[in-house]
This record gives C-alpha cells, structure tokens and sequence, in this order.
C-alpha cells in the first residue's frame, strides 16, 4: 500500500548507504566542476562526479555566459598586465602567483573550449574581438552564443571515450568531505530524490561548488532571487571549512550593481563597448574607479545614495541597430526573462534608461576575492582537497579562471587513485544526522521561514557599512540560530536538500561576521567598510587574512603576509614574512548601550578603542521533405520517434543512424534530429546541417543555421560543407543566406567572388555579413564600390567600419620581440640613395576613397564611422581639414568621429582643434579628443590641453586624461 502523499521520509540506516568508489570525486558540475572532471579523465583516472541537481543544467553557467571578462589574448593584452591590474583592484592583498595562472593559460583555455564547440566573438579576419571595457587593458570578449556553453561541456562529459571514464551522479548531494590521515578520503551525502544516504571513497576530491550566493537577502525578499545562482548556498565553503581546509578573504564580500527590482545583472560588460554607460539622474558618468572592485562600488553606493540618484545603465541614446543588437544578447542569455520584466513594465531601450541598485552581499572568489585558500595547482591545505571555480580565492577569476583552476584541479588530483581504508564511521554519523535530523521533527519550523530569519540577520548586522557592534549582535544571533536549524522539520528528501543549505548557510554567516570584526581596518572600498576602523592600515594588515576550524571546533583566525609579487605593482611592496596567530575572534559587549553605571550625557568623550582582535525554390538537388498529405503521422506516431531520437542521443549515434529521423515526414522528427546531431557531433555532421538548411520546414532550417554557427569552430573545412553551405545562398530564407555566408567566412571556404554576389541581396541582414565575408578577404575593391551604393545605413555603417581593417596587421602577424635589441650600423651619408617614391597601392586608394566619399553621406552615424575608421586607416591633409570642420556638426557623433580621425592627423593642425573639443557639450565627444590628444602627447601642446581635463566633469574623461599624463 502507498503511504499518503503527508508521510515524512523515513530514516535511512547508516549501515544502508550507497558506497561509491573513484580516483578523483569531482563535487559541482558546473563551470569548474566539468572542466576537472574532463582533465583527470584525460589523465586516466576514474571520476566520479556528483551533481545535487543535473550536470545538463547546473551551476552558474545554466543559463549561459554573455562574455569572458578576463580574456588575455595575445597582441591584445600582456599577462603582467592583467596580473597588475587584478592586484591593484583587490587593493593589493593577492597571491599573484594564482592569478597568474589565468592570465597565463587563460589563452589556451579560450582556445580549447574553442575546439569543444563555444563560439567567442571574431571580427571578420578570424582575429578575437576583445574589448576595451576597463580605462586600461582589453581583456573583455563577448560570447555571442554563450547561452549554449553548458550544452556544448555536457556533450564533452558524454564523448564516449569520457563516459569510460567519467560517472556522473545526478541528484546527488554531499554535504561533508571525509578526512582520515589528514588527507581527503571521500564525501558522505544523500540522494536529493530518494533520500538515500551515499558515501564515497576517493583518492582525491574537488570541490566546485560555486559562491555562496545565498547569504544576503534581496530587498525582493525572495529567497531565491538572488544576484548568483540560488543554488550556491556555500555548500563548499562548509564543506572546506568542516573538514579543515583554511578559507580567506571572507570579509572581503561580493556586492554587485544589478537591475532594480529585478535582481539581475545590468550587464554593462555587454552594453559598454555598444556605447552604453553608467551615469547618474543627470546624465553624467560618475565612476572614478578603474576596474569593477570595491573601490567601485563604493562610487556607485555613494551616487545612489546622494541626490544625484538614482542611478542608470544609459541605452536610449543608442542607435536602433546597436539596441536591436543588445536585445537580442541580453534577453536571450543569462537571464531570459529580463525582456519580459522591462516589457511588463512598459519600457523600453529606446525610451527608458535601466535603473541600477545595489545586490545582497555574497561570498565569492571569482568575482570578489572571498574563498578557499588555494596554491596555483588548487591544491587547498589539506592534501588531496582541491577548489576550484568561485569557491577558490583566486581574486576576479570570473568564467576563464573558473575553467583554468578546474583544469589545474583535476590534473593535479588525477595522480591519486581510491582511498582503500576504512571510512570515519565519526564522521559518517555526524553527516548522517545533518542530513536526516528534519526527519525527526516533520511539524518543526520550515525552512523557508528559517532560513528567511537567518539571512535577515545577515541584512541587518553583517551588510556593509560594518562596525564592531553590529557584526558582534551578528554573531550573537548566529549562534541563536543552531537551536533554530535544529528544530527545523522535513518530509522529503528535497526538503532536506533545503535544510541542509541552511546549515551551510549559518556557516557562512559566522564566518563572514567574524572575519569582518577581525580585520580592524576599511579595505576594498564598498566590500569591507568598517564605520569605526574607517581608513586602510596596511602598516598592520597588509595581509591574508585566513580562518581554520581548530580540533576543538573553534573559528581560529591567521594573519598572513602577503607574499612578494612577481609582477611590480606601484604603491603596493610586499615582503612575505612569517603569519600571526590571532585565535578566535570574540564579540564586543553589547549587552548595554554604553555604561550602566554613567547617566547619558550630551556628548560621549573619545575613547581609546576597545582592544579588538585584529518558402521553396524549385530544385531537383533540394533534400527530400514530405509536405502534409493524409498519410502525415499522427502526433502519436511523432511523439514515438522524438522518444526514440531522446534515447539514440545517449547512445552516442553514428550520422547513418539519424539520417532517418532527418529525412522523417514529421518536421518536429527533423529538428529534434537536428538537436540530436547538434549535440552527438558524428563525422558528417557539417554536410548533413548544410543540407538541413534546405528542408522545407522554417523551423528546421532555423534549427540547422543556429547548429552550423554553434558549432563552426568543430567543423572541419571540407569541400561537401563548402558545395552545400554556397548552395544555400540561392536559398529564399534570409536566415539561411546569412548562416552559410557567416560560416563559409568562419571556416575561409568562400572568395571574393562569391561573396560579392550576396553585396545585392535583399535582406539586410545577410548583405552585412556578406560585408563581413569581404572584408575577412580584404576585398577592398568589392566593399569600396558597395560603400556609397546601398540603401541601408547599417550596411554603409558596417562597410566603413569594415574598410578600417582591410589589410591591416593583425595579432596573428605580428613578430614576438626579440629578446635582445638589435645593434642597427649607422649609415653613411656619402653612400645614402635617394627616397624612393613609394609605389601606389590601388587597394589603399580605394579605400580613402570610398571612406571619403562616405564623409558625405546623408547619415550622421555613417559620416560618424567614416571618420572613425579614417583614425584607424590615416587622415591626409584634404581630410583633416573636413574633420577640423566636422568637429562643429549638430550630430555628436560625428564629433567624436572626427575627433577619432584628427587622432593620425597632423599635429600642427589636429592639436588645436582638440583642444577646443575639450568644451564640447557632449561628454563622449571630450573623450574621443582626450584620446585623440593621447595619440599626439609626445607635443607640448597637446600635454597641456590634456592636463586641463583631468578636471572635467566626466569620469571617463578625467581618468583617460590622467592615464595619458
């Protein structure tokens, strides 16, 4: 008989867990989680990896990724560079040794997700499109398609050769990592569907579980309408902490600029290089912080805070193409329902600039610098224990780290194979009734309204601006709250999964209140702001601040120097040394409010502190597909085979096994096929897409075009692609036109002359990537004669821009420095030649004249990027006078264009001419001279027009200003 739907779980004995054994146990299928998993698999070793929800669509990269935000490309950016900039964010205290794992294989792990199908931006030559997002270094690189990234890793976890290797165990939750030996031997947890008690015996564990993005409460008050995913409850930091592992940086929070209301990103990173900004109620940029930090946020706070709030991500001065274009990324990926939250609202891009607040505070490594403490392998401080991802303490790590440090993870940890002793029975009881402890009390509180309680606490004492007093009342509830989680009731074993982040919770919340109190100083602007300690000490605490659970179960404290750096950093010299114990961290007396024994007065005398502890063309090749007739398949007979496809794609099938399904009567059959192929990867899947793009269902070929761009880096260049991707050009779809022009320039299968053909199709969007194919084979020629013709303004927006890069150098042609200088003879003026008039270049000429045809076109964003695009390819002297001239136009576009243009131009002349744009009304035109000016700072004249604007109003064009002197 079944129970009633009310009956609580019952306990599971102890003697009846599941026992899993494994080389390496991966805990978290998400970003760093996979990764690990990949490499220790590559590595031989047996893995397991265990996912509390579905490794398909788990962890923080879910719904996708709009970008990477810490991309050092080669010819873009240096590793010394980036490694300077991350430790001038986090204020100095960094083990630079880690983040230079990332600056240094961040490349190659850019281009080994490249090779497992995630599609980053390129420009039309093939080169990365990075991004200048930040006043110094170009490291941000959009991800155009970054909402399949998790799809794409989940296909490489299920390679066949990687399920040899690889188990995953879904719906499994660990809850304490086991310890024997001082070494980390396995996990204990339970199944979050059955209740089932599992323990594993490893030889090795990693830990990617994410941020603790559950500690704050939202001003929403959902629970889990949190800024991070809501799943990151901090089950890893937890974890690390109970089985010994030191953490540090927990006082440093995470806190981050979001949509109001909404409780999602703004996504300046996107927005920035379209031209969007942050600004206050005024209009004006505020923000005089160099890179996303706290120091940053502090700015943001204050600006809110102050009558010159609210504050706004500005979009509505964009133009249409560049908003269609912001739609289309961030509704799409990340956060879906963003389009449907604005539109709800009635607003618009084009009529509404997007408000910004302030997130709940949050603990997390890879967008702040709160985590486990980690070596650059990720080897924590307890051997065979490894983090990786946002959980590690690897300071702005972001996605790229994340990948990087799980990569480091799983080939350290793949040397280890399963611990073959007994398992602590101590610690397997104390994880026991963690998790089954609700059980007991079925009718005790529920955990919503615990965990509600717990993290209003965190709200109200823990939350920056800190002090002493409130994070001492913090702790005094925290402690409170264990008999509250004790009490806490469940019946099911998802229940219990609830319960159990809870506890995870509090364990965060203690040890972000009692980090905080221990560092007696303000650091990272916004994220630690002690109110009573209101300025840096580095004197005393330019250090790592680190914590441990001591044998007798206290929170011990360790001040650690930071260590010297690899790479110079002005203002900051550290020197390593020996740590400082501190101990445990106790709570101020805040029993009363001041004395009991002194009547109040009207103002308390200064004290010395207290002492804290520090449609269909005719065409007899088309691919057959049925049209309807009465002997269609029923949706039964549809729905049997879209089950049949759901389970071949498991079996990892050849192309011969689908081409049945794809040529199936049933256009729903076809585009499932289409899935199934996009996700198996079999040898043909190429030729057999660039035939679906010529089904007669819109839906499969839609299906087909949005394959061939997902997986175009995968795609080996075979003439069978090549034959099928030009015969879709004659195809009536616009959507196919510009998929098979977009992968034929990708994949360099296509020419000049066939790519000039589609320069007079009908679509817009298919004649700009037409545009785009000329341009990756620098068709001045061809796009020239195309610049003044076209009717469209985006495409003439897109040709000048695209002129701008015909036959330039690029990063992949540049010669790496010599290590030395080389000695070059003078020359003797006796045996000197006379100059040579250099030859004509026809493919130069055409592309000054047709830039300078577009000087006269009637659109103000076409003359704007004509001169954008002259500041790239030279500005001659009948030019610089236009641009002189240009710098008085009504449109504050071409202003800044011109400005652009005058930054190549002469200097006797261009000089002056900035240095009047300094007073332009328009505060991105004064950046563009600021820059331009930068291009001429060698002159006297230009070096004192620039110091006049590091006092302008606008943030940006104070500190580009300052950066030029």
């Amino acid at each position: 008989m079944t129970p009633p739907a009310d009956t609580p779980l019952a306990v599971p004995s102890l003697a009846d867990a599941e026992e899993l054994t494994c080389d390496v146990l991966v805990i978290g299928g998400g970003t760093a989680g996979t990764m690990a998993a990949l490499t220790a698999a590559e590595h031989g070793a047996n893995v397991l990896l265990l996912e509390k929800a579905h490794v398909r669509h788990s962890g923080a990269l879910a719904m996708g990724m709009d970008g990477v935000n810490n991309a050092v490309i080669p010819g873009r950016a240096e590793p010394e560079d980036y490694v300077a900039e991350i430790t001038r964010a986090n204020d100095g205290i960094v083990d630079q040794s880690t983040v230079r794992q990332t600056a240094t294989r961040g490349f190659g792990m850019v281009q080994r997700l490249e090779s497992y199908g995630v599609k980053f931006e390129k420009d039309e030559h093939g080169d990365y499109s990075v991004r200048q997002v930040h006043r110094s270094g170009s490291y941000v690189l959009p991800m155009p398609e970054g909402k399949d990234v998790k799809k794409v890793l989940y296909r490489q976890l299920r390679r066949r050769e990687m399920r040899e290797r690889i188990r995953i165990e879904n719906r499994v939750m660990p809850v304490r990592v086991l310890t024997a030996g001082g070494r980390a031997v396995g996990a204990a947890g339970f199944n979050t569907r059955s209740g089932q008690f599992v323990r594993v015996r490893a030889g090795a564990v990693i830990l990617a579980t994410g941020a603790c993005g559950r500690l704050g409460l939202p001003a929403s008050g959902y629970l889990y309408g949190t800024y991070e995913n809501p799943t990151n409850a901090g089950d890893g930091y937890a974890m690390a902490y109970h089985a010994g592992a030191e953490l540090t940086g927990i006082e440093c929070f995470q806190i981050n600029p979001l949509i109001k209301d909404y409780n999602g990103p703004a996504c300046a990173y996107v927005a920035n290089p379209f031209g969007g900004y942050q600004v206050n109620r005024h209009g004006e940029r505020f923000v005089d912080s160099d890179y996303w930090s706290g120091q940053m946020m502090s700015e943001f706070a204050a600006e809110v805070a102050s009558d010159r709030g609210p504050v706004y991500l500005k979009l509505s001065h964009l133009p249409e193409e560049s908003v269609s274009a912001l739609e289309t990324i961030l509704h799409s990926t990340e956060r879906p329902t963003r389009g449907t939250f604005h539109s709800g609202r009635g607003h618009d891009y084009r009529t509404h600039d997007i408000e910004m607040h302030i997130s709940e505070i949050g603990l997390c490594g890879g967008h702040s610098a709160s985590g486990v403490r980690v070596d650059d392998h990720a080897r924590t401080t307890v051997p065979r224990l490894y983090a990786a991802g946002d959980l590690a303490c690897v300071p702005h790590n972001y996605m790229i780290g994340a990948f990087v440090f799980g990569d480091l993870a799983g080939a350290d940890a793949s040397q280890y194979s399963a611990y073959e002793g007994e398992l602590p029975a101590d610690q397997l009881r104390e994880a026991h009734e963690l998790i089954y402890r609700p059980l007991r009390n079925p009718d005790g509180p529920p955990q919503p309204q615990v965990e509600y309680k717990l993290r209003r606490f965190v709200n109200d004492y823990v939350a920056p601006p800190k002090s002493g007093a409130r994070l001492s009342l913090a702790l005094e509830a925290f402690q409170r709250m264990h008999t509250d989680i004790a009490e806490m009731g469940a019946r099911t074993a998802h229940e219990l999964m609830r319960c159990a982040e809870v506890t995870f919770i509090r364990d965060c919340a203690e040890m972000a209140a009692r980090s905080s109190l221990a560092r007696t100083e303000s650091r990272w602007g916004l994220y630690h702001e002690r109110l009573d300690h209101p300025q840096r000490d580095d004197a005393s605490w330019f250090h790592h601040l680190d914590l441990h659970k001591s044998p007798s179960g206290a929170m011990e404290f360790t001040a650690r120097p930071v260590a010297p750096y690899l790479v110079p950093v002005d203002g900051f010299d550290p020197v390593g040394g020996p740590s400082r114990a501190l101990g445990e961290v106790h709570a101020e007396d805040v029993a009363t409010a001041g004395s009991r024994d002194v009547a109040p007065v009207a103002a308390l005398a200064e004290t010395a502190e207290p002492g804290a502890v520090p449609a269909e063309a005719a065409d007899p090749e088309r691919t057959p597909a049925p049209q309807a007739s009465a002997n269609a398949p029923s949706g039964e007979q549809s729905s049997a085979r879209l089950l049949e496809l759901v389970a071949l794609a498991e079996e990892e099938p050849e192309l011969d096994a689908l081409q049945p399904y794809l040529t199936d009567p049933a256009a729903a059959v076809r585009r499932e096929a289409v899935a199934v192929l996009t996700e198996t990867l079999p040898p043909g899947t190429g030729t057999a897409l660039a035939a679906a793009l010529r089904d007669s269902a819109a839906e499969v070929r839609g299906a087909a075009a949005a394959s061939l761009r997902e997986l175009v880096e995968t795609l080996p260049a075979e003439p069978d692609l090549r034959d099928g991707l030009a015969a879709a050009l004659a195809e009536p779809d616009p959507v196919v036109r510009a998929a098979a022009l977009d992968v034929l320039r990708a994949l360099r299968l296509g020419d000049a002359a066939l790519f000039a053909v589609s320069l007079a199709d009908s679509d817009i969007a298919v004649r700009i990537e037409a545009v785009r194919a000329l341009v990756s084979v620098d068709a001045a020629g061809e796009l020239a004669r195309a610049a003044v013709g076209d009717p469209s303004r985006e495409v003439r927006v897109a040709i000048a821009k695209g002129l701008a890069t015909v036959g330039a150098e690029r990063p992949a042609d540049r010669a790496p420095a010599a290590a030395e200088p080389t000695a070059v003879p003078e020359a003797d003026p006796a045996a000197a030649e006379p100059t040579a008039v250099p030859e004509a270049d026809p493919a130069a000429d055409a592309i000054e004249a047709a830039l300078t045809g577009l000087l006269d076109d009637p659109d103000a964003l076409v003359r704007a990027a004509a001169y954008g695009a002259l500041g790239t390819t030279g500005c001659p002297a009948p030019v610089t006078a236009r641009a002189v001239a240009a710098l008085s136009e009504p449109a504050w576009q071409v202003r800044a264009g011109a400005a652009t243009a005058l930054s190549v131009a002469d200097p006797d002349v261009a000089v002056p001419a900035l240095a009047k744009a300094l007073a332009d009304s328009n505060a991105d035109v004064r950046k563009a001279a600021v820059l331009a000016l930068t291009r001429h700072r060698t002159t006297e004249e230009a070096r004192a027009a620039l110091a006049t604007a590091t006092t302008d109003s606008d943030a940006d064009v104070r500190a580009y200003a300052g950066r030029a002197l």
